[in-house]
């Protein structure tokens, strides 16, 4: 099963909704036979190398709201990374410009395995929403990377150049064409589009009904072909 997912590393809901899909993964025991195609979608190409505000401010004035508005809503978003057993601390999130951070997973998964790209994936956003970390600091992605296990002399080439930028412009751009405007969002097997972040059990439900149906397809193969004639 292959999950095609566009998403950013200072997107909530993706933290959350990765998180949820992937322990649905784990409760059905197929995490062998699913495949992860990650997607680049910065929510802002245009965010700033160095922190400008709080992300309480920043909220209130992306969605017209109060300070104490804001807060709350922040606080909501918080309460439900905290439910998925998530460290979840966004509103003391270090807000900055996440390019160079889709740059290296656009590395990851042109020269490293799967695994690899997905242990990425997870510090990116254990450093941002747990640790807050500013995602700009090229110190700080140099410590994810070799965490992750990447070469640090990869990750210092692509740090230290444009390496990639067509490459992260290009998932955007496929997804602008495609229709998507917001992130997360999912394909699941190439059947069912998914925007947005479903609870744990939507997420096993959609996935129960993909094997389900995989299954079947594979039955209708296996009795196409018998008895030395192949039917329709």
């Amino acid at each position: 099963m292959k999950i095609t997912y566009w998403s950013d590393f200072a997107c909530p809901y993706c933290y959350i909704g990765n998180t949820r899909l992937k322990r649905a993964i784990e409760e059905l025991e197929i995490r062998d036979d699913v495949e992860f195609d990650i997607h680049a979608f910065e929510l802002d190409q245009n965010a700033p190398k160095d922190v400008e505000s709080t992300t309480v401010e920043r909220f209130a004035l992306k969605y017209g709201l109060s300070i104490e508005g804001a807060q709350k809503e922040v606080d909501n978003i918080s309460k439900l990374g905290i439910g998925e057993g998530i460290d979840f601390k966004y509103s003391k999130t270090l807000y900055t410009n996440t390019r160079d951070a889709h740059r290296l997973m656009k590395l990851a998964q042109d020269k490293y395995d799967s695994d690899v790209a997905d242990r990425l994936s997870d510090l990116l956003f254990d450093a941002y929403f747990s640790k807050n970390l500013k995602l700009a600091d090229s110190k700080v992605l140099m410590d994810i990377s070799k965490k992750a296990g990447l070469d640090e002399l990869d990750t210092e080439n692509v740090l230290s150049s444009s390496l990639y930028d067509d490459e992260v412009q290009k998932d955007e751009e496929i997804a602008l064409a495609n229709g998507i405007h917001g992130v997360p969002f999912y394909l699941l097997d190439g059947k069912y589009s998914v925007p947005g972040a479903l609870s744990y059990d939507d997420f096993k439900t959609v996935l129960n009904q993909i094997i389900t149906e995989n299954r079947m397809d594979d039955d209708k193969d296996a009795n196409a072909c018998r008895d030395g004639v192949c039917r329709l």
